[in-house]
C-alpha cells in the first residue's frame, strides 16, 4: 500500500511563463531538461490500492479538489486519461485563447502568472495546470483511463487498466464533454464532404478547399467560424445563443462589466438558490453561455454567413430549416458532447442521461460527489474561476463524512 500523501500546501503564489516547466520540474526532483511532472510516474505494481477518496480527472476541477484534500491531509489520488496534465487545453484548435483574462484564471493558492489582463492561450493554461501540480505535490496518476467505477461491501471500486483503487469516496471530476455528438443524419452526407467534429480541429489546413459549414452557433462554432472565414467561404448554422453588449477586452469590460459578471451574475444571482438561477439553468446546461468575444456584427465582417440549424440532408449535402440546400466540401460539427459517463456502474443517473446530483453531492450513492459540471450550482460552476467553492465543499463533506465513527479507519 502507499504511504500517505498529505502534500504541504504553500501561500498563493505567482510564476511568470518561463518559470512554469522549471518550477514542476524543481518540484519533481527531475533534471530540468525533462518536461514531464512527478504526476506523471506510473502507479504502484499493487494491483488493489485504498484510499481515502479517488478523484477521475485531473482538469482545473480535479486539481482544485486535490488542493483541499490535501490541505486536509487525506490520502487521495487523482487519475487521468490523458499522457500529461493539462492535455486537455493542449488538444484544443491551434488558435484558441481562454475567454477570461488571467486575473480570473488562477486556482485555490496560485495566481495565474501573466498580466492581469491578458488572455492566456490553451497551451499557456496547460502549462499552468502542470506547474500547479508540482508547486503543490498533487498525486496525480497520468494515462490511468477509468474503465469503470462500482462499488462493493461499502466501497467504491474504481478499475484502471490492471488497477483497483478502492475507496469510500470517488469525485468524478471528468469533464462532461467526453463523447463528440453528431446528428445521425450526418451519415447520410456525400463520402466526398469533410466532416470533423470541433474536439478535433486545429487549424485550417487540415480541411478541404470551398464551402464550409460550421454547425453550432455557440462560442466554439463562431470563433471556429471567424477564423475559417480566411480562408473559405463560411456558414455558421444554429440558434444564436445571444451576446454580451460590450466590447471584449475593452477597460469597460475588464474593470466593470466582467468582475460584476463572473463575480455577481454567474457565481451567486445565478445558481440553484435563486427563481431566475433554477429558470435560467436548463438553457445554460443545454446551449451554454451567451457569445463572450464575438459579436453578430463582428461575424458579419468577418464574412461568415449566418444561416439557420441544419434539419437534414438532401442529395447527399445539407438542407436547412428554411429549405436551402448548402453545397459544401467540408463540415465542421460544434455540437457539444455527450456525457460519456457509462463507466459509472451506479444508478445515478436522471431522465436525461445527467448525473443527478446537488451541489455536487449525488443523490443516493454516499460518498460519491461531481465536480466542474455545467451549473453544477452556478452559472459559474463550469468556468475557471468558479470550480473553486464547489470544490472547496465537496472536499469539506468527505472530510465530514471520515470523521464520521463508521468511516473511521
Amino acid at each position: 500500500m502507499e504511504r500517505a500523501i498529505a502534500p504541504t500546501v504553500p501561500s498563493a503564489k505567482s510564476y511568470s511563463f518561463r518559470q512554469l516547466d522549471a518550477v514542476a520540474l524543481r518540484a519533481s526532483g527531475a533534471p530540468e531538461t525533462h518536461g514531464k511532472s512527478h504526476a506523471d510516474a506510473p502507479a504502484s505494481a499493487n494491483p488493489e490500492q485504498r484510499f481515502d477518496a479517488v478523484v477521475i480527472g485531473a482538469g482545473q476541477a480535479g486539481l482544485s479538489i486535490g488542493y483541499h484534500l490535501a490541505r486536509k491531509g487525506l490520502r487521495f489520488v487523482i487519475l487521468d486519461s490523458n499522457e500529461r496534465v493539462g492535455d486537455s487545453w493542449r488538444h484544443r484548435w491551434d488558435s484558441l485563447r481562454l475567454f477570461s483574462p488571467a486575473r480570473f484564471d488562477g486556482l485555490a493558492g496560485m495566481r495565474f502568472p501573466a498580466p492581469p489582463r491578458y488572455f492566456p492561450t490553451k497551451d499557456e493554461m496547460a502549462d499552468f495546470l502542470e506547474a500547479y501540480v508540482a508547486s503543490f505535490e498533487l498525486p496525480v496518476r497520468s494515462g490511468a483511463k477509468v474503465d469503470e467505477v462500482t462499488r462493493v461491501d461499502g466501497h467504491y471500486v474504481v478499475v484502471a487498466g490492471n488497477t483497483r483503487y478502492v475507496a469510500a469516496h470517488v469525485v468524478v471530476a471528468a469533464a462532461s464533454y467526453q463523447k463528440p455528438k453528431i446528428p445521425d443524419f450526418a451519415a447520410e452526407l456525400d463520402p466526398s464532404i469533410r466532416q470533423i467534429h470541433a474536439s478535433r480541429y486545429r487549424r485550417p489546413s487540415q480541411l478541404n478547399p470551398g464551402g464550409l459549414l460550421v454547425v453550432g452557433a455557440g462560442n466554439s462554432g463562431a470563433e471556429i467560424a471567424s477564423e475559417l472565414a480566411r480562408t473559405h467561404q463560411v456558414w455558421l448554422a444554429g440558434r444564436h445563443p445571444g451576446h454580451l453588449p460590450f466590447k471584449h477586452g475593452s477597460a469597460l469590460a475588464y474593470f466593470i462589466v466582467l468582475p460584476n459578471l463572473f463575480r455577481v451574475v454567474f457565481h451567486r444571482l445565478l445558481s440553484v438558490d435563486t427563481p431566475i438561477g433554477r429558470k435560467a439553468r436548463p438553457d445554460f446546461i443545454t446551449h451554454g453561455t451567451p457569445l463572450i468575444r464575438l459579436r453578430p456584427k463582428d461575424l458579419d465582417q468577418a464574412g461568415v454567413r449566418r444561416v439557420s440549424r441544419v434539419a437534414g440532408v438532401e442529395r447527399g449535402q445539407p438542407v436547412l430549416e428554411d429549405g436551402r440546400r448548402l453545397d459544401v466540401s467540408t463540415i465542421v460539427w460544434c455540437t457539444g458532447f455527450q456525457a460519456g459517463l457509462d463507466w459509472i456502474k451506479l444508478p445515478v443517473f436522471d431522465a436525461s442521461g445527467r448525473l443527478d446530483q446537488h451541489r455536487g453531492v449525488v443523490a443516493g450513492e454516499p460518498g460519491l460527489y461531481v465536480a466542474g459540471l455545467a451549473f453544477q450550482y452556478s452559472a459559474s460552476s463550469g468556468m475557471i474561476h468558479g470550480v473553486a467553492r464547489d470544490a472547496e465543499r465537496v472536499a469539506d463533506r468527505i472530510a465530514a463524512r471520515l470523521r464520521a465513527p463508521a468511516l473511521r479507519h
